[in-house]
């Protein structure tokens, strides 16, 4: 079971996208990569595209707003409420990209930089509930803050969200999964990655599933990517990093056996 048909509770990263310079270039990437298909988002989307894998969304793409931005996938996390979320993201030492605004009947949303400088978006449901398909080849299955900041970090998600955490460190990590206030389950995690280059910004990492991971990363480099090391295997099973042709990063990992 990896679909997903009603809104995604608070607090749960349910959407990502990418903004790029070369639209066209990257749709063929992904295309070819996790075998996505394209939709428009319609005639006031300014380019915008919904990528679909069997006719269900699971990301978007289109023309960079500021051509002068680095190439990154952007994690949105749910809210019921994004108006009270945006105070409340104001309120904890973090700061609003862009003010909320409605996206037609699609949903409303904002832009936002946490209390350390890491980017992501909130998104209150209408007509588009976000990822419908996940925890599958192609699809979104993890997101994960990386940050230089752990302990505010985790101060600024849980005051705006409800979230909790659960500490999975061990030696040579420092990790936490976070729990979404609706049922306690765990939706993302928070990285104190001190190995983050001065010039690398804190972020919050997108993380695909593939049913065979290296088989994807060759692929990826056949198709211009760099990989940023070598396919590993923990517990969790096989994962790589990549950068895409365009520079954006993200993860690939085994596709997990469980519902979204």
């Amino acid at each position: 079971m990896s679909t997903k048909i009603s809104n995604w509770p608070a607090a749960t990263p349910l959407w990502v996208d990418l903004g790029v310079d070369h639209p066209e270039a990257a749709k063929a990437f992904y295309a070819d990569l996790f075998g996505w298909e394209f939709v428009s988002g319609g005639q006031e989307a300014g380019g915008y595209q919904l990528a679909q894998l069997r006719g269900r969304a699971v990301a978007g793409m289109g023309p960079k707003q500021d051509p002068g931005t680095p190439t990154s996938w952007t994690t949105f996390l749910a809210s019921d409420d994004v108006d009270l979320t945006a105070k409340k993201i104001v309120a904890s030492g973090g700061q609003l990209l862009a003010e909320p605004f409605d996206v037609d009947q699609s949903g409303r949303m904002a832009l936002a930089a946490d209390s350390s400088g890491a980017t992501f978006g909130v998104w209150q449901a209408g007509t588009h509930i976000g990822a419908e398909r996940v925890n599958e080849h192609g699809a979104l299955c993890w997101n994960e803050l990386h940050t230089r900041d752990y302990s505010a970090a985790r101060s600024f998600y849980a005051e705006v969200f409800d979230v909790s955490y659960q500490d999975v460190s061990e030696e040579g990590l420092v990790y936490s999964t976070i729990r979404r206030p609706f049922d306690g389950r765990e939706v993302g995690g928070v990285h104190h990655d001190t190995a983050l280059p001065d010039h690398t910004p804190n972020h919050w990492m997108t993380w695909f599933a593939s049913d065979y991971v290296a088989g994807t990363a060759t692929r990826a480099v056949e198709l211009g990517a760099t990989l940023l090391g070598p396919v590993e295997e923990n517990a969790l099973g096989r994962m790589v990093v990549v950068r895409g042709p365009q520079g954006e990063v993200f993860g690939v990992i085994d596709a997990p056996r469980t519902s979204d």
